[in-house]
């Protein structure tokens, strides 16, 4: 069922602005939405807080960042995966088909393997090392997966084949990496593939912004030679459009946001798959409608499946990966189940 599309986007923006805030009102330390909104927009600029010291902290130095990350993680992937699928006209495409994950976690993987005695120096130093690992693993995949596909990689289905061929050689590589590190190294690299929020600090939050805002800039700057790729490439050519060049510049960008934000939080499935599929259902499959909305609405999902982590368990953090793939698995049933229906 469709929605208007100015009422959709106004709607989930709000729905996003009371997500953070909800987000952040709870916790082990709850803390009431008034509190919230008095922590967020009072107190950094006035004298007096009526949040005593160690609930200030709570909120800004802990909560805020991690739904800050949540936010991004969640708008980039929905936004790559709502690329993917246009530039190559399949709907089941995302960062993970096509090996990208793949690619920036075997990148980062070896990064933190290589530098994990330097965990005792500054943080900088590692995470700098960690998403340069990732991106060269990131661009890694897309060269493997066109170097694979060859001359077929006009051919998109040729070119998704590549990509799930490319996705498992390096993920084979990414366990050959684990089994051989020492066990202390072999469990936080376990831990982190699985993706999580925790730790993220103000300063993460930096890289991912840039990433996500000016690759978004991109896909809205060339959607529209992108809505005429989706008529066909052929028709594409006929119109001026390098089709090409611009696949390859696609998915050398999502690439890049893919492995900054695998760099940050590790492996996280589903999302840019699921998010485009569920806005293309409320808004239509206009480009630009799909985009403006994956962003809202992914950074919305991610939010509340990062509170949905934290409170599934007591006393323990799920890893957000695990419940984006339950969720994820969960969708696809419902969609074949609808299909089949039909």
């Amino acid at each position: 069922m469709k929605i208007p599309y100015a009422f959709a986007v106004v709607l989930a923006f709000s729905v996003l602005c009371l997500s953070v805030m909800g987000a952040a009102a709870q916790g082990s330390f709850d803390l009431s939405f008034l509190n919230v909104l008095h922590g967020m927009f009072i107190c950094p600029w006035a004298d007096q807080c009526q949040l005593s010291l160690i609930e200030q902290q709570i909120l800004t130095d802990i909560r805020l960042p991690r739904i800050l990350m949540a936010l991004l993680a969640g708008a980039g992937l929905s936004v790559t995966g709502a690329i993917l699928q246009s530039v190559t006209r399949n709907p089941l495409a995302d960062p993970y088909l096509f090996g990208i994950s793949s690619g920036a976690a075997l990148g980062a993987v070896l990064a933190m393997s290589a530098f994990s005695g330097m965990l005792a120096a500054t943080g900088l130093s590692v995470v700098l090392n960690v998403t340069t690992g990732a991106l060269a693993g990131g661009a890694l995949s897309v060269f493997l997966m066109l170097t694979l596909a060859g001359k077929s990689a006009i051919q998109v289905e040729k070119l998704l084949l590549s990509g799930v061929a490319v996705s498992f050689m390096l993920s084979a590589f990414t366990s050959l990496v684990i089994y051989y590190s020492t066990p202390e190294t072999a469990a936080t690299l376990l831990f982190w593939l699985m993706g999580s929020f925790s730790g993220s600090n103000w300063a993460d939050l930096m890289l991912p912004f840039l990433a996500v805002t000016l690759g978004s800039g991109l896909f809205f700057i060339f959607s529209r030679w992108l809505v005429v790729m989706q008529l066909g490439e052929e028709s594409a050519a006929t119109l001026g459009v390098p089709v090409h060049k611009l696949r390859l510049g696609m998915l050398l960008v999502c690439s890049a946001i893919t492995a900054i934000l695998v760099a940050e939080v590790g492996g996280i499935g589903f999302v840019g798959l699921m998010i485009p599929h569920i806005v293309r259902l409320l808004v239509g499959g206009q480009l630009h409608r799909v985009l403006l909305m994956s962003l809202l609405i992914g950074a919305t999902f991610m939010i509340w499946v990062d509170v949905l982590a934290h409170s599934l368990l007591q006393d323990q953090v799920l890893p957000v990966g695990i419940v984006t793939s339950a969720l994820g698995s969960l969708f696809f049933f419902i969609i074949l189940k609808q299909r089949q229906s039909r």
